[in-house]
């Protein structure tokens, strides 16, 4: 599966990601390649009906990415790690709001 997200201000793009998730020797892999950064690997470390929580404790931040459905529509991630010492959280909460198809 592959994804890409990118962070606007206004009309500029200040970042962009492609997140590729695949699987390895039975658990999925979750590999980040962020413009500028080097290529980052995430192994799964929970895999549930409606969650999936990825994790690599070697990283800067985040050490933990985790995505959980709620409800028909909606899908909460966060991103969770620690920094200088102390546990830091970032929360996106995601509802539908229709599909984009792109050939």
């Amino acid at each position: 599966m592959l994804a890409e997200g990118f962070t606007r201000r206004e009309y500029t793009v200040i970042e962009s990601e492609t997140i590729v998730l695949s699987e390895s020797d039975g658990r999925l892999v979750y590999t980040v390649h962020r413009r500028g950064q080097p290529t980052t690997t995430f192994l799964s470390r929970r895999v549930t009906r409606d969650q999936v929580v990825f994790e690599n404790p070697a990283h800067d931040f985040p050490q933990r990415i985790g995505y959980q459905r709620r409800g028909a529509d909606e899908l909460f991630a966060w991103i969770e790690g620690v920094v200088d010492g102390k546990e830091r959280r970032v929360e996106f909460p995601y509802r539908g709001g229709g599909c984009r198809v792109v050939n």
